[in-house]
Protein backbone atom coordinates (compact mmCIF):
# COMPACT_ATOMS: atom_id res chain seq x y z
CA UNK A 1 0.00 0.00 0.00
CA UNK A 2 1.20 3.16 -0.97
CA UNK A 3 2.01 5.92 1.92
CA UNK A 4 -0.57 8.41 0.00
CA UNK A 5 -3.42 6.19 0.14
CA UNK A 6 -2.42 5.36 3.71
CA UNK A 7 -2.74 8.78 4.65
CA UNK A 8 -5.84 8.94 2.38
CA UNK A 9 -7.87 6.00 4.68
CA UNK A 10 -7.80 3.97 0.84
CA UNK A 11 -8.06 0.35 1.31
CA UNK A 12 -5.10 -1.62 -1.13
CA UNK A 13 -6.67 -2.34 -4.85
CA UNK A 14 -7.75 -5.87 -4.65
CA UNK A 15 -7.59 -8.38 -7.76
CA UNK A 16 -10.46 -7.61 -9.10
CA UNK A 17 -10.10 -4.21 -9.36
CA UNK A 18 -6.47 -4.24 -10.94
CA UNK A 19 -8.19 -6.56 -13.36
CA UNK A 20 -10.51 -4.09 -14.37
CA UNK A 21 -8.08 -1.00 -14.43
CA UNK A 22 -5.67 -3.24 -16.75
CA UNK A 23 -8.93 -3.85 -18.89
CA UNK A 24 -9.77 -0.55 -19.18
CA UNK A 25 -6.51 0.50 -20.09
CA UNK A 26 -6.12 -2.17 -22.89
CA UNK A 27 -9.86 -1.07 -24.39
CA UNK A 28 -8.07 2.51 -23.89
CA UNK A 29 -5.36 1.48 -25.84
CA UNK A 30 -7.11 -0.39 -28.27
CA UNK A 31 -9.55 2.26 -28.65
CA UNK A 32 -6.38 5.10 -29.62
CA UNK A 33 -5.50 2.42 -32.32
CA UNK A 34 -8.31 2.89 -34.37
CA UNK A 35 -8.52 6.47 -34.02
CA UNK A 36 -5.31 6.59 -35.27
CA UNK A 37 -6.05 4.24 -38.37
CA UNK A 38 -9.62 6.03 -38.91
CA UNK A 39 -7.43 9.35 -38.79
CA UNK A 40 -4.68 8.27 -41.40
CA UNK A 41 -7.60 6.78 -43.91
CA UNK A 42 -9.23 10.03 -43.62
CA UNK A 43 -5.94 11.63 -44.74
CA UNK A 44 -5.64 8.59 -47.32
CA UNK A 45 -9.04 9.57 -48.56
CA UNK A 46 -8.86 13.43 -48.47
CA UNK A 47 -4.82 13.49 -50.58
CA UNK A 48 -6.60 11.18 -53.19
CA UNK A 49 -9.56 13.44 -53.52
CA UNK A 50 -7.02 16.14 -53.99
CA UNK A 51 -5.16 14.11 -56.41
CA UNK A 52 -8.06 13.99 -58.85
CA UNK A 53 -8.48 17.74 -58.36
CA UNK A 54 -4.98 18.45 -59.46
CA UNK A 55 -5.22 16.10 -62.31
CA UNK A 56 -8.44 17.84 -63.18
CA UNK A 57 -6.82 21.29 -63.53
CA UNK A 58 -4.23 19.25 -65.44
CA UNK A 59 -6.54 17.72 -68.11
CA UNK A 60 -7.92 21.52 -68.32
CA UNK A 61 -4.77 22.93 -68.59
CA UNK A 62 -2.48 20.73 -70.64
CA UNK A 63 0.22 20.40 -67.57
CA UNK A 64 1.86 17.08 -67.19
CA UNK A 65 2.36 15.98 -64.20
CA UNK A 66 5.84 16.22 -62.71
CA UNK A 67 7.81 12.48 -61.88
CA UNK A 68 8.93 12.12 -58.36
CA UNK A 69 12.36 12.35 -59.63
CA UNK A 70 12.20 16.18 -60.90
CA UNK A 71 10.75 17.17 -57.82
CA UNK A 72 13.84 16.74 -55.79
CA UNK A 73 16.50 19.01 -57.44
CA UNK A 74 19.69 17.83 -56.99
CA UNK A 75 22.02 20.38 -55.74
CA UNK A 76 25.46 20.79 -57.28
CA UNK A 77 28.01 18.71 -55.85
CA UNK A 78 29.64 21.64 -54.00
CA UNK A 79 26.47 21.87 -51.83
CA UNK A 80 27.47 20.83 -48.44
CA UNK A 81 24.71 18.53 -47.93
CA UNK A 82 24.99 16.37 -50.94
CA UNK A 83 29.14 16.50 -50.27
CA UNK A 84 30.65 12.84 -50.27
CA UNK A 85 31.57 12.14 -47.04
CA UNK A 86 35.45 11.60 -46.37
CA UNK A 87 36.56 8.70 -44.69
CA UNK A 88 38.27 9.29 -41.15
CA UNK A 89 41.53 8.21 -43.11
CA UNK A 90 40.60 11.14 -45.23
CA UNK A 91 39.65 13.69 -43.13
CA UNK A 92 42.75 12.89 -40.75
CA UNK A 93 45.23 13.69 -44.10
CA UNK A 94 43.85 16.41 -44.81
CA UNK A 95 44.12 18.16 -40.99
CA UNK A 96 47.75 16.75 -41.35
CA UNK A 97 48.20 18.63 -44.64
CA UNK A 98 47.10 22.24 -43.55
CA UNK A 99 46.85 22.06 -40.10
CA UNK A 100 50.51 20.64 -39.70
CA UNK A 101 51.92 23.04 -42.18
CA UNK A 102 50.55 25.76 -40.17
CA UNK A 103 51.34 24.45 -36.45
CA UNK A 104 55.07 23.72 -37.46
CA UNK A 105 54.96 26.98 -39.35
CA UNK A 106 53.51 29.28 -36.23
CA UNK A 107 56.17 27.36 -33.64
CA UNK A 108 58.89 28.39 -35.34
CA UNK A 109 58.00 31.66 -36.00
CA UNK A 110 57.57 31.81 -32.10
CA UNK A 111 60.52 30.05 -31.24
CA UNK A 112 62.21 32.65 -33.24
CA UNK A 113 60.75 35.27 -31.58
CA UNK A 114 61.22 33.96 -28.40
CA UNK A 115 64.80 34.03 -29.11
CA UNK A 116 65.16 37.34 -30.43
CA UNK A 117 63.39 38.72 -27.37
CA UNK A 118 65.68 36.73 -24.22
CA UNK A 119 68.46 37.99 -26.50
CA UNK A 120 67.29 41.54 -26.39
CA UNK A 121 66.38 41.55 -22.88
CA UNK A 122 68.21 41.02 -19.88
CA UNK A 123 66.46 39.81 -16.15
CA UNK A 124 68.49 41.73 -13.43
Amino acid sequence: MTLWRQMAGEAEPSVEDREAAAEEEQERLEALREAEERRKEKHKRMEEEREKMRQGIRDKYGIKKKEEEEEEEPLPESSSLNRKKKTPAEIEAEDLDDFTRWKNNIEAQLGELRQTIESKCVLQ
